[in-house]
C-alpha cells in the first residue's frame, strides 16, 4: 500500500504505524457508541449489549490488527500483538492504576476470573507448542486450536452472562439514545476507521521491521501491543482515580481473557498462526505475571494490590521491555 513511500522516506513507516492507532482507537469507540444505541433502539436486552457489542469492541483493535497480520503472513506480528497486550495489562496498566489508588477485588474475581487468566495463558502455551508437546513437524495455532479458544471463550461469555443477571446491568451500563441516522453513521464509520487503522498498523509495523532491522515480534509486543491497549490503559487509570477499583481490575482481567481466547481463537480460525521460537519467552512472562498477580491477591493482606506491588508491577515491565530492546 505504501511500499514506494516507505522505499522513498523510511521514517514514514514510523509515522503510519503509530499514526493508524487513531482511527483505530476512534473506530473501535464509534461502534461501540453506535452499535449499543441501534441496539437500545431495537429493545434489545442491555445485558446482551454489553456481552456483545461492548465486549466485541474494547476487543476490536486487537481483532482488526491480528487478521490483517496473519492474512499478510505478519504471524509473529499477530501473535506478539496479544501476548504483548496481555503482558501490558497485568504488569504496566494494572501497576500504574495500583500506584494510583490501591486496587480492591473482589471475591469473583479473585477466585475466578484471574485464575481463568492464568488457565487462558497456560493453553495458549499448550496450543501453540505442539513441537514440543507432541513432537509434531511445526508449532503453532491450528483451526481446530482456534476452534478450541473458541469455546473458551463461550463459556467465559456464558459466565459473566450469570454475573450480569446476579447484578443490576441496567445501571451499570449508560447508552445515549441517538438518531437511526446518527447511529447507523457511527456504525459504519466505526468499521470503516477500524478497517483503515488495522491496515495502516500493520502496513507501518511490518515496514519498520524490515527497513530498521527490528522483528516483527519485537513491534508487536511493543508498539502495537501498547498502542491497541490504550482504550484499556485510560479506562483502568481513570476508574482507578475515581476509587472505582472493580472496574480497573475487571477491565483487564475480562480483556486478558477476550484477548487469549476470542482474539486469537478467532485469527488461528481465519489463519493459521506459526509460532516463533523466540516467542515462548513472552508466553511463559505472560504466565508469570498472571501468577505475580494471583500471588499478591492472596497475599496475607486481604484481596488488593497496593502501591509497592503496583510499583514492582512497572519495574518488572521496563525490565521486561528493556531485554527486548537489548536482545533485538
Amino acid at each position: 500500500m505504501f511500499d514506494s513511500l516507505f522505499t522513498q522516506f523510511p521514517w514514514m513507516a514510523w509515522v503510519v504505524l503509530i499514526g493508524g492507532f487513531v482511527p483505530l482507537i476512534y473506530g473501535a469507540d464509534w461502534l461501540v457508541e453506535g452499535g449499543s444505541s441501534l441496539a437500545k433502539r431495537f429493545n434489545v436486552p442491555i445485558l446482551v449489549i454489553g456481552l456483545t457489542i461492548v465486549a466485541f469492541g474494547t476487543s476490536a483493535p486487537e481483532l482488526v490488527v491480528n487478521i490483517f497480520s496473519a492474512t499478510s503472513g505478519s504471524t509473529d506480528l499477530a501473535v506478539g500483538n496479544i501476548l504483548g497486550s496481555n503482558i501490558f495489562n497485568i504488569l504496566l496498566i494494572l501497576g500504574v492504576s495500583a500506584l494510583i489508588y490501591p486496587l480492591k477485588i473482589k471475591n469473583s474475581t479473585t477466585w475466578i476470573e484471574i485464575p481463568l487468566a492464568l488457565l487462558s495463558g497456560i493453553v495458549v502455551f499448550l496450543l501453540l507448542n505442539d513441537t514440543l508437546i507432541d513432537q509434531a513437524p511445526w508449532s503453532g495455532l491450528g483451526r481446530v486450536d482456534g476452534l478450541i479458544l473458541l469455546g473458551f471463550f463461550i463459556i467465559f461469555l456464558a459466565y459473566t452472562g450469570t454475573l450480569a443477571l446476579k447484578g443490576n446491568p441496567e445501571e451499570s451500563l449508560q447508552i445515549k439514545n441517538r438518531g437511526l441516522g446518527l447511529s447507523l453513521g457511527m456504525v459504519g464509520l466505526g468499521l470503516v476507521l477500524l478497517v483503515f487503522g488495522g491496515k495502516l498498523i500493520v502496513d507501518g509495523a511490518t515496514s519498520v521491521a524490515r527497513g530498521f532491522g527490528l522483528s516483527e515480534r519485537l513491534i508487536g509486543l511493543t508498539i502495537v501491543a501498547a498502542g491497541t491497549s490504550l482504550p484499556e490503559l485510560a479506562t483502568s487509570a481513570v476508574a482507578a482515580f475515581k476509587k472505582n477499583t472493580d472496574i480497573a481490575v475487571g477491565n483487564i482481567v475480562g480483556s486478558n481473557l477476550f484477548n487469549a481466547f476470542f482474539v486469537l481463537g478467532s485469527t488461528a480460525v481465519i489463519s493459521p498462526l506459526k509460532l516463533n521460537p523466540l516467542s515462548n519467552l513472552d508466553l511463559v512472562v505472560n504466565i508469570l505475571a498472571t501468577l505475580l498477580l494471583i500471588i499478591f491477591v492472596f497475599s496475607p493482606r486481604g484481596r488488593s494490590i497496593n502501591r509497592i506491588e503496583g510499583g514492582i508491577f512497572v519495574a518488572l515491565y521496563l525490565v521486561y521491555s528493556g531485554y527486548l530492546v537489548v536482545t533485538a
